[in-house]
């Protein structure tokens, strides 16, 4: 049989993106054997304001634009499912992409707020989840509500390659190179930054 392709999916707002972005998927393709990384750029995250939100299309065109010559794909899709919450976008892909295996990561920042997320458990009982720390939000991932939860499903590091093996829910913890880059750095240093991502470069792309 052929093998099913090793997917991690990085949900965010890209508003805009950033090396940070890069970086900590390339070194989640490498410690957990991924094929390849998918960037979800959110239409609209329910838990952050719309204010100073750029238009998805700029946001899209700079995350093609900081994912080149890698194995990151950038996508939509969320706003063509017309999905707004990530428990519907997963069900959804997992049904529309049955040759993938998926597996959902996100920071450190975001699993402290993870009980904040519609049907949370179910998003648990969907895919396994990988948490990349992040700096200053160890201790309150560690203390949220989520992780009181999900403790008894977490699984050691060194065998985050074989998260294709694991019964759900599963939870791992990865540590790497913190990169101190913020989009709301750069949104401050240059808040027309979308206007660079206009006309050609900022169409939607399909996916498969």
């Amino acid at each position: 049989m052929r093998r099913l392709i090793r997917t991690g999916l990085l949900g965010g707002s890209f508003n805009p993106a950033h090396r940070g972005h890069r970086g900590i998927s390339l070194a989640a393709i490498a410690a957990l054997g991924l094929d390849e990384m998918w960037w979800l750029v959110s239409p609209g995250n329910p838990l952050k304001p719309a204010d100073g939100m750029a238009p998805l299309p700029a946001r899209l065109a700079s995350a093609r634009a900081m994912a080149r010559h890698a194995p990151i794909r950038p996508t939509d899709i969320e706003a063509r499912l017309g999905t707004r919450y990530t428990v519907d976008t997963l069900a959804a892909l997992v049904r529309r992409y049955p040759r993938r295996q998926f597996i959902w990561v996100m920071g450190a920042d975001n699993l402290a707020q993870f009980h904040r997320w519609r049907d949370w458990r179910r998003i648990a009982r969907t895919v396994p989840i990988a948490v990349i720390a992040r700096p200053g939000y160890d201790a309150p991932a560690h203390a949220a509500p989520a992780m009181g939860w999900l403790r008894r499903f977490q699984r050691p590091a060194s065998q985050a390659r074989n998260w294709t093996e694991w019964s759900v829910p599963a939870l791992v913890l990865l540590r790497f190179r913190p990169d101190p880059t913020s989009a709301t750095q750069l949104r401050a240093a240059d808040p027309a930054w979308h206007r660079r991502y206009t006309g050609a470069n900022a169409k939607p792309r399909t996916q498969e």
